[in-house]
């Protein structure tokens, strides 16, 4: 009865989670979640300010599909400014949130039979929104290089289909962060073979120290007319729930873009518009900063608790808010003695046994690992992770 590409889409990841969850909490025990895409605090000043200003002026008409060219300009300053390359609104376009942004870069770019490299693990919206454009996901595995592609890997998928690369530093799940080596190589190669790059930095402004983000855009700015950057101000101004994003990129893009957009969604929702078009105005970097020294509080926090796990290896977080633990060790092991093992086992046990709960890494692609979420409440993480380490620890 329904329509094929339904079934290319699944419910939430922590529909079936969260129902044992409610059925664990029902018999007294505390759980605590770490399963969050998002940071727990209080959006920035300068943005709710913005909001009730546009609320007090009756701001509640249509706007331009990818919004009034105000905003574009503001964030066309924003981009020029992080990338050290110039560039127009006529090259922005907004969309409601990133997973409108990557569903809009996939329909605008890809034909039926495209195929598209997607480095795994990967975020899951990713090969979703590949496969409903009428594409095809090419998985590259990453875990023997701490979760960065190798080029030699990222050459050897290509073929006569291959019509992109997806490019998500800091990685979510995994936290890693490309260097520039790897982003030259990569840029070099979509040069080359005439090759879209999507690159998804929606985590830049959580690098943490040695570590830097670097816009791929900069680093080889001859790929730029190839490069669309997907971004929003979502997890640096703790504005997840308000859904919006960007896409920068090529004019012809932008404009196919808009076209897409007026005839699903039309334009985001008008008051966050103003909101965010307030803080880039007259807003300053205080609450960005506040924001980043808290999460790298509890990075240092959680590192430290999760270096007493015995049996798998620290992760490195080197950029988000995420850890993200490798249970491939475990996983050979029972394979080894011919048992099966996938990560949903372990985020089970540490859902029953230790009251907190996390997110499989098959929902990623990768059935070896678990994802954490640190960006919570520093006493709540300090519990959760005490938890679960001394249950994995005691756990054949």
């Amino acid at each position: 009865m329904l329509a094929q590409r339904i079934g290319l889409l699944k419910s939430s990841c922590n529909a079936v989670l969260w129902a044992t969850a409610e059925a664990v909490a029902a018999s007294g025990t505390q759980i605590i979640d770490l399963t969050s895409g998002d940071i727990w605090s209080e959006p920035a000043p300068s943005v709710r300010e913005g909001a009730i200003i546009a609320i007090n002026r009756d701001l509640n008409r249509y706007s331009d599909t990818i919004v009034p060219m105000a905003l574009r300009h503001a964030l066309a300053r924003k981009i020029s400014a992080e990338t050290a390359q110039p560039w127009s609104a006529d090259e922005i376009a907004v969309t409601s949130g990133v997973e409108q942004a990557l569903f809009n870069a996939a329909m605008a770019l890809l034909n039926p039979g495209d195929e598209v490299l997607v480095p795994a693990p990967y975020w899951t919206a990713f090969p979703v929104h590949i496969t409903l454009a009428g594409g095809e996901p090419v998985f590259i595995e990453t875990r023997h290089n701490n979760y960065v592609p190798k080029l030699i890997d990222l050459a050897a998928a290509l073929t006569s289909k291959t019509k992109a690369i997806v490019v998500s530093t800091p990685n979510n799940p995994t936290g890693a962060i490309y260097d520039r080596s790897t982003l030259s190589g990569i840029a070099q190669l979509a040069i080359d073979r005439d090759l879209w790059i999507i690159f998804d930095e929606c985590f830049s402004a959580f690098a943490h120290a040695p570590h830097t983000h670097h816009p791929i855009v900069s680093v080889a700015p001859r790929a730029r007319d190839r490069t669309l950057i997907v971004n929003s101000l979502s997890k640096a101004l703790a504005l997840a729930g308000w859904r919006i994003g960007y896409v920068a990129g090529p004019k012809e893009v932008i404009g196919a873009i808009d076209a897409l957009q007026s005839s699903t969604s039309s334009h985001p929702n008008i008051m966050v518009q103003h909101a965010l078009l307030h803080h880039l105005e007259c807003g300053d970097a205080t609450f960005e900063l506040q924001l980043q020294r808290h999460v790298a509080n509890a990075r240092v926090l959680g590192l430290s608790i999760l270096s007493t796990l015995t049996s798998i290896p620290q992760p490195s977080a080197q950029g988000g808010f995420h850890f993200y633990l490798d249970f491939s060790g475990w996983q050979q092991r029972a394979n080894a003695l011919c048992r099966e093992f996938a990560a949903d086992d372990v985020v089970n046990v540490l859902l029953m046994d230790a009251g907190v709960a996390t997110v499989s890494g098959t929902l990623f692609g990768d059935p070896a690992g678990v994802r954490l979420s640190y960006g919570i409440d520093l006493e709540l993480l300090e519990k959760a992770l005490r938890r679960l380490v001394a249950t994995l620890n005691t756990w054949n």
